[in-house]
């Protein structure tokens, strides 16, 4: 398929009136901005470690998920 290409403030007005744009993105190249991944190292004490795990089996969920839950958490009652 060919890629269809228009100017901005076209696709702009698309957009806003609803129309479907998909056929002017190129989808495989496509990112979401401040979502990539970046790996961070935290050092916490053995209690800690065991309450995390803890919490994290009763909601049957994994270490990392939980540090990540309650991080965000924390974080948009900051920026709200």
């Amino acid at each position: 398929m060919k890629k269809q290409y228009i100017k901005a403030e076209e696709l702009d007005e698309k957009f806003n009136q609803g129309e479907d744009i998909t056929e002017y993105l190129d989808l495989e190249k496509a990112e979401r901005p401040g979502l990539l991944p970046k790996r961070v190292s935290v050092d916490f004490p053995d209690w800690m470690i065991k309450e995390l795990d803890r919490e994290a089996e009763r909601l049957g969920i994994t270490r990392q998920s939980i540090i990540k839950y309650w991080i965000a958490e924390k974080l948009q009652k900051l920026v709200a």
